[in-house]
């Protein structure tokens, strides 16, 4: 996370994450709540906390509603049985270019992590 001096510097400013959200099931009716913004998103398996995806986009809304969960059965359609249980969050940004740049960050700073708690 940036702060207010960190603007002077010339990094831009996010937002902070939003709190970790149960991916929606569309056949009970659920919807997506995320920017319909430039930003990042991050999705993991609730029972492990395993990352399923993380992207830098345009629009965050659009992204994760987009993005292929679950197991398609021979007629095209989702199975909701085979539908894993996923949480989100999001961090909403002013420009596309500011999201990938902090996805870069934080990338490298797990990265980081990884390889001294190996």
């Amino acid at each position: 996370m940036l702060a207010a001096g960190d603007a002077a510097m010339g990094k831009a400013m996010i937002s902070t994450w939003s709190e970790w959200k149960r991916y929606p099931r569309a056949a009970r009716g659920e919807c997506i709540e995320a920017p319909i913004s430039p930003g990042i998103y991050e999705v993991r398996f609730a029972g492990t906390g395993a990352l399923h995806s993380f992207g830098a986009v345009d629009n965050v809304a659009q992204a994760l509603a987009m993005l292929p969960i679950g197991v398609k059965t021979w007629f095209g359609r989702r199975d909701a049985a085979g539908t894993p249980d996923l949480e989100y969050r999001t961090c909403a940004t002013s420009t596309k270019a500011d999201a990938k740049a902090a996805a870069e960050r934080m990338i490298g700073r797990r990265e980081t992590y990884m390889s001294g708690a190996a």
